[in-house]
């Protein structure tokens, strides 16, 4: 394998992988493992129209579910088959230079270098807090892309920093599929159709517990989605997607998330506090479920926790941190005592 290949490779890597059954899993960053039973109940209810092809009035409801979340128009609004898909069409841009934040979410890299796309690293560090800083962008940069909150630091950025990163002739991509976790979603872009060139990429995976169902949206400018959406198939996103939008964008599912996401709020304060009598692990204070850990011999620990029955997320496979870094995800507290206790033990004995 070339250098090249181990590095995409490593891009490649996600928190699946480090995941396995029998294993308790704080590895991969979704919610419940199960979708709540009301949502089941919908999905179910739509298997009755699996017999016939997805219907343009079923796309037409679920767009005009996510556009009234988030005070847009449904023109404004692309269903995907799961974020990831977003960042799969942002080659249909024919970007000259793509601008990515690092670290983050790996996959928009990996797609762009794919299509034969510049890519530029924009690096953050830990002696900033990992704070965004928009001089770091190159001018000639025509597409940046971005997570907020991102993944794996948990920072959360100032709305009007991301929004910053928009001029003329260049398209801002902000993920934020970590962003109904956080209460009140302050710093969300979602519903701003005032800043040019903006793309926002939502997933219903990490709220919903939908990871296998691959269901999100983009929200941006019509004819910036009609550039991205010019290569899909026919029929490109199938009935149950459909029903799961329009369904966990309805206003009761979005107070439902709310409400989560403060109940998380609270975990995530008594999970810093937790692994805070560990020692000075916690890299930053986390804004999302998800906690990154910088702990010595990190390689070590982490086989050992696994030889434990727990998982966690490798870190090194993001552009910027080492093995010695961890993400680990926010359980209950009596789930998250599983972690602690068990990561005293090898601490310990390290």
């Amino acid at each position: 394998m070339t250098s090249q290949d181990s590095g995409r490779a490593l891009l490649r890597h996600h928190g699946d992988v480090d995941a396995a059954p029998g294993l308790v899993d704080f590895a991969v960053n979704v919610r419940t493992p199960v979708p709540p039973a009301w949502l089941r109940d919908r999905l179910a209810a739509a298997l009755d129209g699996l017999g016939s092809y997805p219907a343009s009035a079923a796309d037409e409801r679920a767009r005009a579910a996510v556009a009234a979340r988030h005070g847009r128009t449904s023109d404004e609004v692309l269903v995907l088959n799961g974020a990831a898909e977003g960042f799969a069409l942002l080659p249909n841009l024919h970007p000259c230079l793509a601008a990515v934040v690092h670290p983050s979410f790996t996959e928009p890299e990996v797609a762009l270098r794919d299509a034969g796309v510049p890519v530029q690293r924009v690096q953050l560090w830990p002696e900033a807090g990992y704070g965004l800083r928009a001089d770091l962008v190159p001018d000639e940069a025509d597409l940046v892309v971005l997570g907020n909150p991102t993944n794996p630091t948990s920072v959360l950025h100032p709305a009007e920093v991301v929004a910053s990163l928009s001029r003329p002739g260049r398209v801002l991509v902000v993920d934020e599929a970590f962003a109904d976790a956080v209460p009140g979603e302050p710093e969300s872009l979602a519903g701003r159709a005032d800043v040019p060139g903006l793309l926002v990429l939502r997933s219903l995976t990490k709220t919903w517990g939908l990871a296998g169902l691959r269901a999100g949206y983009l929200l941006g400018a019509p004819e910036l989605l009609a550039r991205l959406a010019l290569p899909r198939p026919p029929w490109p996103v199938g009935s149950l997607v459909l029903e799961a939008v329009t369904a966990c964008c309805e206003p009761s599912a979005v107070a439902e998330a709310e409400a989560w996401a403060r109940e998380t709020r609270e975990h995530t304060a008594r999970a810093v506090a937790a692994l805070g009598a560990l020692g000075d692990l916690v890299v930053v204070p986390p804004d999302a479920p998800f906690v990154l850990l910088r702990v010595p011999h990190g390689q070590r620990v982490r086989e050992a926790l696994r030889d434990k029955g727990i998982a966690v997320r490798r870190g090194d496979t993001f552009p910027g941190l080492t093995a010695d870094h961890l993400r680990v995800a926010v359980r209950a507290p009596e789930e998250f005592a599983l972690l602690v206790d068990a990561l005293r033990v090898v601490l310990e004995e390290l």
